[in-house]
């Protein structure tokens, strides 16, 4: 059996960016359902399962309440900050050339753009998924663009510290070679 041809870094790059776009449509129109039909700010919270639950959430902060905007000019200065992270991931998606380092960083440009719209439309970002064991929430209240970003940055250093292509590194089992006369 072969092996199929490698993507070309176009062709990687557009598949990123489609995965971007994918992502950014699929969390707004989730959070648009928890809004919208479900009225999730009305009624608060859907018990789903046992350990799972819809709660309306609105996060004022970037991830695990770090930096809570309390002023419209914190909010915006996010805002400034999230977009030049997403721009900065944008410029990775153009400067890469393999679609297994593409692909992750379009889950993290996508996840971004959804929260970055909602901070712009809102002044939050909408959260909703409620995982819990009991009491015990190991998480915080989070959504889809959430998601994506946590597994787009765990693969990307999953990848970094798989590789093959370790730099620096000397090999412990090798001897050291001696020129030949």
């Amino acid at each position: 059996m072969t092996n199929p041809a490698p993507t070309s870094p176009v062709k990687a790059r557009l598949l990123g960016l489609g995965l971007a776009g994918a992502v950014f449509a699929l969390d707004q129109i989730v959070k648009w359902a928890m809004i919208g039909p479900l009225d999730l700010p009305r009624v608060e919270q859907i018990v789903l399962l046992p350990i799972f639950n819809f709660t309306w959430a609105e996060n004022y902060g970037v991830s695990l309440g770090l930096l809570t905007a309390g002023s419209d000019l914190e909010r915006w200065l996010l805002v400034g900050m999230t977009g030049a992270i997403a721009l900065g991931v944008a410029i990775w998606i153009f400067m890469e050339k393999r679609l297994g380092e593409i692909l992750p960083l379009g889950l993290v440009l996508g996840g971004a753009l959804g929260n970055i719209l909602d901070r712009v439309a809102k002044g939050f970002v909408v959260d909703y998924a409620d995982l819990h064991i009991g009491s015990y929430r190991p998480f915080y209240i989070f959504n889809l663009a959430d998601v994506a970003i946590t597994f787009g940055v765990l693969i990307i250093l999953a990848r970094s510290f798989l590789s093959g292509k370790k730099r620096g590194h000397i090999k412990l089992d090798a001897a050291p070679s001696t020129p030949e006369n």
